[in-house]
Formats: structure tokens, C-alpha cells, sequence
């Protein structure tokens, strides 16, 4: 059983009806004790990374989602959900996130290297490029495109967190994962067969979660 974790920051129903298709049982809460029922997390995101931490540490999600990964079960962070994993983002003034993967959150310069400007958000689709092709979550996905939306990009030396990177200007951190703290920049449930393979994948590292544990 997979729960959404619903902290009013997240796109719910996109999420929940991609599970929906591949035949997964999930709920959606905000509570820490139905959440606790879980066998593995996602934590969605939209909008500003210092709003999504002031909720989370309000409702004590943050103390629960560390306890969790460090009980070594699966959590997944999509889009605002995969850079709250890190330990820090500049966005509206420097915030600590959850620290659960070595990084920093830095808005696109909006100046490409030769001195011209783009646009930010970077939006659209883009091709992903397989670092750790054989990494559970990425297993049998192909290196197809994906749907981004977003003006802020994970910064981070642990090269070995980095699964898969995309370019907009400059090197996307796409998927991430170190043990069981898994995130994905772009959309998965908006990304076609790339990210519903990547979501069927998820479920399978859910599942054999729950065997290892008995």
C-alpha cells in the first residue's frame, strides 16, 4: 500500500489516477498515524520549497519522513517533493529541507554560456540520460523524454545520488535516489510510458519492501 502524503502542496489527483492504472492500492492522508500504515511514500509537490517545509514541519511531517527513511522505507519525492529531499533550497530566503540526500535547491541563472538569456520555468519535455541504468527504479525504462516544470535545480557533489540528468542550459538532476529515498524532477504521472515505468518500478521497490520485511 503506497501513501500519497497530502500536505495541500501536491498534484493529488494526477498522482493517485496514475496509480490507479497500474493497479497499485494507495491512499492519501496528511496524518502521521494513518501514514504510518503505509509500505512506501510519495511526497508530490507544486509551488514554493519554504511554504512545503513550514506545512510539513506543522503537521509534523518532517520528523516522520526522516524516521521513516531511516527505517530504510521507500519514499519517492516528485517534482518540489524530489528537492525537499535535499538539504536546503534558496528559494523565497535559504530553508532547510528534509536533508535526507547531500544538495542545495539554486533558481536557473537564466543566462545561457554564452551570455544570451532563457526562459524560466524551464517547461516542456526533455530527453533523460541514464547514469545508473541499472538502478531498480530505472529498470527496463527507456531514455525517452519527460514533462518538466520548474525554475529551481538540485546543486550536488554526492555524483552517487545522480540516476538520471536531463539539460535545459545546463545539467537537470532528473532522478535521484540513494537506498530507499528515490525523487524525480519532472512528472512521472504526466510523462507518458517513461513515467509510468518509472512509477511501476516504485511499486515493485514498494512490494519487495514488504517481503524483506515479512
Amino acid at each position: 500500500m503506497i501513501g500519497i502524503i497530502d500536505y495541500g502542496m501536491g498534484n493529488l489527483h494526477s498522482v493517485s489516477k496514475a496509480l490507479e492504472r497500474l493497479d497499485f492500492d494507495y491512499f492519501i492522508s496528511e496524518k502521521v498515524e494513518e501514514l504510518k500504515k503505509a509500505d512506501g511514500l510519495i511526497l508530490p509537490g507544486v509551488g514554493s520549497f519554504r511554504d512545503a517545509m513550514t506545512i510539513l514541519n506543522e503537521k509534523g511531517l518532517t520528523a516522520f519522513m526522516k524516521g521513516w527513511a531511516e527505517e530504510g522505507k521507500p519514499l519517492l519525492g516528485i517534482c518540489l517533493g524530489m528537492q525537499l529531499l535535499f538539504e536546503e533550497s534558496e528559494e523565497n530566503g535559504q530553508t532547510e529541507g528534509l536533508a535526507l540526500l547531500q544538495g542545495h535547491v539554486k533558481r536557473f541563472s537564466g543566462v545561457a554560456e554564452d551570455g544570451t538569456s532563457y526562459k524560466v520555468p524551464h517547461m516542456g519535455w526533455n530527453r533523460l540520460a541514464f547514469l545508473q541504468s541499472d538502478h531498480p527504479l530505472l529498470q527496463g525504462v527507456e531514455e525517452g523524454h519527460v514533462y518538466f516544470v520548474h525554475s529551481y535545480v538540485v546543486k550536488t557533489e554526492a555524483t552517487d545520488v545522480l540516476l538520471a540528468t536531463s539539460s535545459y542550459y545546463e545539467t537537470v538532476p532528473a532522478v535521484v535516489g540513494k537506498s530507499n529515498v528515490l525523487g524525480t524532477q519532472f512528472h512521472p504521472e504526466k510523462s507518458s510510458d517513461v513515467g509510468m515505468s518509472i512509477l511501476r518500478n516504485y511499486g515493485a521497490i514498494v512490494e519487495k519492501g514488504v517481503k524483506a520485511r515479512g
